[in-house]
């Protein structure tokens, strides 16, 4: 984990209780870089990527993952430059930490080099081990585009026939986001059309299919219905600026009222979170906006009930985050998962704190409003880690958090904005 000039990975962090107050800009976000990044691999032409969140954690894997590719990656501030001195390995052999990116990985592979192999997937274990983050959806869309899928010692492979991927209609079972982006990239250069219908269109998938037109590519975007994909030879080197990371936003907003602070938040995406902006604004969020930023002050916290979905709903990234802001609120707040419902896992974490919840099935109930006291709680995914530490701000005494590596897999230089908000974040760090 990289933080503010750090080298070393952080194991576990001590937060005490703050009031966060100031300002904090949105770095690029988490879910649209990493999609960008595999993007790369559809071209040899070198492509410079902005506003790019150099200290994530998962960025920071994926960059060393191209590059064991073959890829040269070059970081200067805010920018990642993307070139490919002497072409690109259709192999990532790689025995580090996976993440589930490796999936477009090997759609960007076998699309261009007509054969791919990439350690099988990891990333955030949030199903309950239902399967929910299964790949079945990725087999399923290259073997339409022609491509043979099996597993190998290790490796999840993929070969198309004579080497080309041909175009064809992919009908989603549901709305996956990773399906829609997979099957974007592996159409780029397939031969004919390919058609995905009932996509996943958000606006990390938007910004992928920016990127890859001004590449060259032709994409056109039938609003939820299906997306249209013309397939070509070749693809070029392009300049793309990463969207603010809607989920970051999000959190600093949240921050901000669970702690009766006052944040103005800096390139705050608000055409991405209309929908959690009217369920703040009616559980007592008190908000200005500006022409480019986000004002918070004043706020109170009122209970809520909300249900996950696709875009333009909540997202289930964002589920833990608002569950922290029901802790705050007096009275009981409800939430349906119909998707992760293994991400309840949290739940049970800040129980150790003193939350009062429960969860029956995919419903979890939180009874709000008590005071909650520091203890020692695991972060077991990327949001788990952010809603304990949200927790932490405003729990009496420290609140130690294990396995705290986990948020800086999608919080770009974290400890750094934290502090210079009012916050007190000690983290300890691996040896």
């Amino acid at each position: 984990m990289l933080d503010l000039g750090s080298s070393k990975e952080i194991d576990s962090l001590i937060a005490e209780p703050a009031r966060l107050e100031g300002s904090v800009n949105v770095s690029g976000a988490k879910n649209s870089v990493l999609r960008l990044m595999a993007a790369t691999l559809l071209t040899d032409e070198t492509i410079s990527i902005h506003n790019y969140p150099a200290t994530l954690l998962d960025a920071i894997v994926h960059k060393d993952m191209l590059e064991v590719l073959g890829k040269e990656c070059v970081v200067e501030k805010d920018i990642l430059f993307v070139k490919e001195p002497a072409g690109v390995k259709n192999k990532l052999e790689w025995d580090g930490r996976s993440i589930r990116n490796t999936l477009l990985i090997l759609g960007g592979l076998v699309a261009r080099t007509g054969f791919g192999a990439v350690p099988l997937p990891g990333g955030c274990s949030i199903g309950g081990g239902s399967g929910d983050r299964a790949y079945d959806l990725h087999v399923m869309l290259l073997e339409r585009l022609g491509a043979k899928v099996w597993e190998e010692d290790g490796y999840l492979c993929a070969k198309s026939k004579d080497g080309k991927l041909v175009g064809a209609d992919i009908h989603l079972p549901i709305r996956s986001t990773g399906a829609t982006e997979n099957a974007i990239i592996a159409g780029s250069l397939a031969h004919g059309v390919t058609r995905i219908w009932n996509p996943h269109v958000r606006p990390e998938i938007l910004d992928l299919i920016d990127m890859m037109n001004s590449m060259g590519a032709q994409i056109t975007v039938f609003g939820q219905e299906h997306i249209e994909i013309v397939g070509k030879d070749s693809l070029r080197g392009t300049s793309h600026n990463v969207i603010p990371d809607n989920v970051e936003a999000l959190t600093w907003l949240v921050g901000a009222a669970v702690t009766n602070g006052e944040i103005e938040i800096i390139d705050f995406p608000y055409q991405h979170l209309e929908i959690p902006l009217i369920f703040l604004r009616e559980s007592g969020a008190n908000l200005y906006r500006n022409d480019n930023s986000l004002i918070v002050k004043g706020s109170k916290c009122y209970p809520l009930e909300m249900s996950t979905g696709p875009y333009p709903g909540i997202n289930s990234d964002m589920q833990p985050i608002f569950a922290v802001y029901a802790a705050r609120a007096l009275g009981q707040s409800k939430f349906v998962d119909l998707r992760f419902p293994g991400r309840y896992g949290y739940a049970s974490e800040l129980n150790k704190m003193g939350l009062d919840s429960t969860v029956d099935g995919n419903l979890l109930k939180i009874n709000g409003g008590n005071p909650l006291t520091g203890n020692t709680v695991t972060a077991l995914d990327l949001r788990a880690g952010i809603a304990l530490t949200l927790a932490g701000l405003f729990a009496e005494g420290e609140t130690k958090i294990e396995n705290a590596w986990q948020i800086t897999r999608g919080y770009d230089q974290f400890i750094g904005k934290m502090n210079s908000l009012g916050a007190t974040l000690h983290p300890t760090y691996k040896k």
